[in-house]
C-alpha cells in the first residue's frame, strides 16, 4: 500500500507549507478545534447519500440520455464528497512543521509524530485515488452505449471507492482516537511569556497555579495528581504571563517514564522563559527529599540555558531551616506568593524595549487596523 511512501509524505508536507498553515511565524494551535473524524462507513454513507440526491435533479425526456447523465453525476458526486471530506481532515488538522517545538513534542509524546504524518498522508492518498476513480468512471460511461452498462459502471465505481475507504479504515480510526487525545492538550501562545512549574508528585504545582492565576488545574490528593498539562495565567500591565502545570515526574531513567511524564519532559525542554522547580521539604512529602534533589539536578541539565527558581512549598507546614531555595511560599495562606510573582516579572522582563525608536515585534500598530 503506497500511502506511507516517501512521495505521499512529501505531498502532505508540501500541502501544509503552502496551505493555510504556511507562513514564517510558528503559531500554537487550539487543539479543541480539530474536527471530528467520521467513521469509514459514515464517509461512504455521506458520499452515496449525496450522490442519490443528485440523481433526482437530472431532467431529460430521453431515458437513455437521462440515465447516462444520472450515473455520471452520481459517480462524480460520490467521489467529490469522499475527496472533500478526506482533504478537509488533511487541511484542518495542524501541520507539525508549523507548530512550535513544544507542541511538536506534545504530539510526539501523546500520539507519535510519525504516525500523525503517515495517517494523514494516507487520507490524502485516498482522496487522490477517489478523484481518479471519478474521472475513469465518467470516461467509461461516455463510451458505453447501453443503459445497463451505465448502471454497471456506476456500481463498479462505487465498489472501487468503498474499497479505497476500507483500505484506509485503520488510519481513519487512528485519527479519530488521536483527536480525543489531542483535544486534551493545552494551547499556549508563543508570543507571550511562559512559566513552567515542575517537581515531583504532590509538591503543590496545581495549587500554586490556582493561587497565582485564573486557571483551574485539576487537584487531588494522590500521586500523579495532574493527569494532563494544565495552563493558567496572570496579567501584569496588560501582559499575559502563562503558567504551565506539568505532571509529577518520578526520579527514574528517561526510558522508563510513562506518557504523562514525557509530556512534562516536552514542556521542560521546549517551553518557558523561567522554570519554577517546587520542592516539598515537609515530613509528609510523597517523594523523599533525596529523590527530589536528584530530579532537580536532572532538570538543570535539561535546561542549562534557562533560569531555574527553586521554590519551597507548604510554608505553613515547614519548621526550621531547609535546603537550597530561592523562594518560600504557601498556596494555602498566600505567604510568599506576591514576592514570587514580582520576581518572575522582573526576571522575564517582557516589556523591555532595547530600541526606544522601534516597537517590539508583534506590537499592534496603527496601520494594521
Amino acid at each position: 500500500m503506497p500511502v506511507n511512501s516517501p512521495h505521499a509524505l512529501l505531498m502532505i508536507e508540501v500541502q501544509y507549507r503552502g496551505g493555510v498553515h504556511g507562513g514564517s511565524c510558528l503559531a500554537s494551535v487550539e487543539w479543541r478545534s480539530i474536527p471530528t473524524v467520521l467513521y469509514p462507513q459514515e464517509i461512504l454513507d455521506k458520499a452515496f447519500g449525496r450522490a442519490s440526491s443528485q440523481a433526482d435533479l437530472v431532467e431529460d425526456p430521453d431515458k437513455y440520455h437521462r440515465v447516462r447523465k444520472q450515473m455520471t453525476r452520481m459517480v462524480q458526486s460520490a467521489c467529490d464528497v469522499a475527496t472533500k471530506t478526506l482533504n478537509s481532515y488533511v487541511s484542518r488538522w495542524p501541520s507539525l512543521n508549523a507548530l512550535p517545538e513544544f507542541d511538536q513534542a506534545l504530539v510526539d509524546a501523546a500520539v507519535g509524530c510519525d504516525d500523525y504524518k503517515k495517517n494523514l498522508a494516507s487520507l490524502q492518498w485516498a482522496a487522490e485515488r477517489s478523484q481518479r476513480i471519478s474521472g475513469e468512471a465518467q470516461s467509461k460511461i461516455l463510451r458505453l452505449r447501453e443503459i445497463d452498462g451505465f448502471h454497471k459502471a456506476r456500481r463498479h465505481a462505487y465498489g472501487r471507492l468503498a474499497s479505497i475507504i476500507d483500505q484506509i479504515s485503520p488510519q481513519i480510526l487512528w485519527l479519530g482516537e488521536a483527536r480525543d487525545v489531542l483535544r486534551k492538550l493545552p494551547s499556549t501562545d508563543p508570543l507571550e511569556p511562559c512559566i513552567v512549574v515542575a517537581g515531583s508528585p504532590n509538591v503543590g504545582k496545581s495549587a500554586l497555579i490556582r493561587a497565582l492565576s485564573s486557571g483551574e488545574p485539576q487537584v487531588a490528593s494522590y500521586p500523579f495528581t495532574t493527569k494532563q498539562l494544565h495552563l493558567g495565567h496572570f496579567t501584569h500591565r496588560r501582559r499575559v504571563y502563562q503558567m504551565v502545570d506539568t505532571p509529577g515526574l518520578l526520579d527514574r531513567p528517561m526510558l522508563e517514564r510513562n506518557q504523562i511524564e514525557m509530556q512534562a519532559i516536552a514542556a521542560l525542554e521546549h517551553l518557558g522563559d523561567v522554570l519554577l522547580f517546587l520542592i516539598d521539604w515537609t515530613d509528609e512529602a510523597t517523594t523523599p527529599i533525596s529523590e527530589q534533589e536528584r530530579l532537580l539536578e536532572e532538570v538543570r541539565g535539561l535546561l542549562s540555558d534557562r533560569r531555574v527558581l527553586v521554590v519551597s512549598t507548604k510554608l505553613d507546614l515547614l519548621e526550621g531551616d531547609v535546603g537550597e531555595e530561592d523562594h518560600r511560599i504557601s498556596s494555602i495562606s498566600g505567604e510568599g506568593l506576591e514576592e514570587l510573582r514580582v520576581n518572575l516579572i522582573e526576571i522575564i522582563d517582557a516589556d523591555r524595549v532595547d530600541d526606544p525608536l522601534s516597537l517590539p515585534e508583534h506590537w499592534p500598530r496603527e496601520d494594521e487596523r
